[in-house]
């Protein structure tokens, strides 16, 4: 029988090591593979622990990905969050979160490429990498040329987003001074799902409303999601 005397003076139980670079044969360390068999045949775990840069690196990707879940819920982490994970300091977490920055710009086109939009999949395809992984809802438009090609995207508004804060005439001042001959305006829901809100379709159709009485066309407002997106035109919410 087990005495509270007997739990008191029970041996706590270890915490496991976490693997080490030098634990490792020299052909599994992640330098070597990356020199051997290249970075895309490395597996994630490998490619955080050369990111991370410690003498435990691949035992604290190992940690990253188990508290984390997946690469794609660690692409949101804010680095508060980064830095709460056993090991993680302020350099291993500014190297994550630049990394995954750079991954996302790499997806952008190119600074002297104009994106032309046509269809609302040109138009999730250009803001789903920069949206996808926001922990808050931002709203941006995006201002076209009068051949649908991509002039900027400027970010308006980051927080709970409703028809009381955003203000129209901030929605089209950029369109005005660019001058755009039409916008996309878009948001993200930090859920995932990016199904429409009755908010969501009222707000569009008043922008929709002073667009018309500007001579600037909305052409569409894009929900983004993880991975997902709805087209309020394609849906003919807020367009009528």
């Amino acid at each position: 029988m087990t005495t509270a005397f007997d739990f008191y003076n029970q041996t706590p139980t270890a915490t496991p090591a976490r693997r080490r670079i030098n634990d490792l044969p020299a052909s599994d360390r992640p330098l070597y593979r990356l020199n051997h068999i290249g970075s895309r045949a490395m597996s994630t775990n490998e490619l955080l622990a050369l990111l991370l840069g410690t003498p435990d690196a691949p035992g604290l990707a190992d940690d990253l990905l188990r508290h984390f879940g997946n690469l794609h819920e660690l692409a949101r982490a804010s680095k508060n969050k980064l830095t709460r994970i056993h090991g993680i300091g302020e350099a291993q977490a500014a190297r994550l979160l630049a990394a995954i920055e750079l991954g996302q710009r790499l997806q952008a086109p190119a600074p002297d490429e104009k994106m032309r939009i046509t269809t609302p999949v040109d138009a999730a395809n250009l803001l789903m990498t920069t949206m996808r992984f926001l922990e808050q809802e931002e709203f941006c438009v995006v201002l076209l040329n009068t051949r649908n090609q991509v002039m900027a995207v400027k970010t308006l508004y980051t927080g709970s987003l409703n028809s009381s804060v955003i203000r129209v005439a901030e929605v089209f001042r950029h369109a005005i001074e660019a001058p755009a001959a039409a916008i996309i305006i878009a948001h993200n829901h930090p859920s995932g799902d990016p199904s429409p809100s009755p908010e969501d379709i009222r707000v569009t159709r008043q922008i929709v409303q002073v667009g018309k009485q500007l001579d600037i066309e909305v052409l569409d407002h894009v929900i983004v999601g993880d991975g997902r997106y709805v087209s309020l035109k394609e849906r003919g919410l807020g367009f009528d």
